[in-house]
């Protein structure tokens, strides 16, 4: 069948539907109302067709004919814009990150709502690693993530101290904008056993695989190369662009879950012990029961370009070791 079949089709199936369905948009999302109307109905399903089909914007508000959130607009949209006229299920949408308060300092945590991704390294990635592989199917429950690696404020409000390297001590800009660092794995726990304390919440280090999904974007991945971009300079402090410095969180660009620096910036503890990947598919995996390192996702201020992609991983977390290339990101399973 063409596309232009297709489409002629699945309009004739939709206006059919609706004379015995009658839909009310009435305080739903306004992403499908392609005409402006401030209703989703037949009417936009019709502009979207004539838009896919003669690429004419006239009247097209192109923000909401993005149904699918995949960053383009095309025939996906329009199924995914007949569904929802059919059985009012507009396509996932991402909430609004909530806020938490520490001795005055403010962090956020973004929900990442669960599903199925390839996780590791695939063909065509850039300098890819024997460790990256083999690609497998990983299943995810739902999790919070913070949307800025922890921050040197937020550490010293919890912990009373600030072990990272880039202060005035050492000879830099004092900031406290910027990601702690210098930590061992040891302190890592420490500080998020001090946060749950302070807020009365569960808190904790997120697993290798919430990582690499979140970096990947969750549901709304869009496959770029690197968190949020196929330009990595756009998301991601590294050797390239950093003057060897690390730097306030936020300023690049984030990524499709509105994450920050999960490609640079620092690497990132993770909960897992270190091990080689099974091509077997797997459910919210934690990694290996024991082992000698643990795994640090994200690159830093002073590893190469390519290690920003989302699948790279490292095994280099000697638990005891601290450096100034290392920190941390919280996650907290939903209550």
């Amino acid at each position: 069948m063409t596309k232009f079949n297709f489409l002629k089709t699945a309009c004739v199936l939709c206006l059919m539907a609706l004379f015995s369905l009658s839909i009310n948009a009435q305080n739903r999302t306004m992403i499908g109302d392609v005409d402006g109307s401030t209703a989703v109905d037949i009417n936009d399903v019709t502009v979207l067709i004539n838009y896919v089909l003669t690429g004419d914007e006239t009247g097209v508000d192109l923000a909401a004919a993005d149904i699918a959130i995949d960053g383009s607009v095309d025939i996906n949209d329009v199924t995914a814009l007949i569904n929802y006229v059919l059985t009012g299920e507009m396509p996932y949408t991402l909430p609004e990150p909530i806020e938490f308060t520490v001795s005055g300092i403010t962090f956020q945590m973004q929900l990442v709502e669960g599903g199925t991704f390839t996780m590791g390294g695939q063909e065509g990635y850039p300098h890819l690693r024997p460790w990256e592989l083999p690609a497998h199917e990983v299943t995810l429950s739902d999790y919070y993530i913070g949307v800025t690696e922890v921050t040197q404020e937020l550490y010293k409000a919890v912990v009373g101290s600030n072990p990272s390297w880039f202060t005035s001590t050492n000879g830099y800009t004092n900031n406290l904008k910027r990601p702690v660092e210098n930590i061992t794995f040891a302190n890592a726990q420490n500080f998020i056993t001090k946060l749950n304390q302070k807020t009365g919440k569960t808190f904790r280090l997120i697993t290798e695989a919430e990582w690499e999904y979140a970096a990947r974007g969750g549901r709304l991945s869009k496959g770029y190369m690197f968190p949020g971009s196929d330009n990595v300079d756009e998301v991601a402090w590294h050797s390239g662009n950093s003057q060897d410095l690390t730097y306030p969180v936020g300023q690049k660009l984030p990524n499709e879950l509105g994450l920050y620096d999960m490609g640079g910036n620092v690497e990132e503890w993770c909960a897992d012990w270190y091990g080689e990947y099974s091509a077997r598919p797997a459910t919210d995996p934690t990694g290996p029961t024991t082992g000698t390192t643990r795994v640090v996702r994200g690159a830093s201020w002073d590893q190469a370009w390519y290690t920003c992609r989302p699948s790279s991983r490292h095994d280099g977390g000697i638990p005891t070791y601290a450096h100034a290339r290392r920190g941390l990101r919280i996650a907290m399973t939903p209550q």
